[in-house]
């Protein structure tokens, strides 16, 4: 088996136990063991847990949102059509890695104390901004990140509605095209009167 092989079965096999029993009380040396490998095997691809959990992230979103605030960035100023796609284009993101959002949402606490959470919230402070108008009205700000949370939520959230996960995925996207579309539409938050009678007698 390829060294490239070895290390993403690595990465399913942690994910898996990650969710069943939680970041913290899963141990490497128990990942070591449900591969059948030594802790030295496992020690040649990644030195500790954080390592483990960072290449996850790296590989299955942080490089992926990358990629996507990227090509949005490229097409300022941001029109409601490149919201929109940027919203297409984070959902595919992360519908490839629906064990990992599951992850994100079980273990806030553990991904409190690690980089990568913070890694974790900066992209999604960035993608906020991406597809909010700097001056929108707090409602409609609300809309926004309502957006963002419905895809990473509904992907597991729905388990009992018996719908797969390109289905709730679709779902979940429509739903939150429809927020930043209304968002989009009210346009900037209205000035407060002291500051509308300043600028008339200015």
């Amino acid at each position: 088996m390829s060294r490239g092989n070895t290390r993403q079965r690595i990465q399913d096999i942690a994910l898996e136990l990650f969710a069943e029993r939680g970041y913290e009380k899963t141990s490497l040396r128990e990942i070591a063991e449900q591969l059948g490998v030594t802790k030295a095997a496992l020690y040649y691809h990644f030195k500790t847990k954080e390592d483990l959990v960072t290449s996850l992230f790296e590989d299955l979103v942080l490089g992926p949102a990358d990629e996507v605030i990227a090509w949005a960035e490229a097409r300022q100023p941001t029109t409601l059509e490149t919201k929109l796609e940027i919203l297409n284009r984070y959902s595919e993101c992360i519908s490839k890695a629906t064990p990992l959002v599951r992850f994100i949402h079980e273990n806030q606490a553990a991904l409190r104390d690690l980089s990568v959470g913070e890694q974790m919230k900066a992209r999604m402070f960035t993608l906020l901004k991406l597809i909010k108008d700097e001056d929108a009205a707090l409602s409609d700000q609300v809309r926004c990140s309502s957006a963002l949370f419905t895809m990473h939520s509904s992907l597991f959230t729905l388990e009992s509605s018996g719908a797969g996960i390109e289905e709730k995925r679709q779902a979940a996207l429509e739903v939150a095209r429809e927020l930043v579309t209304s968002a989009h539409h009210h346009g900037p938050a209205p000035r407060p009167a002291a500051e509308r009678s300043s600028a008339r007698h200015g």
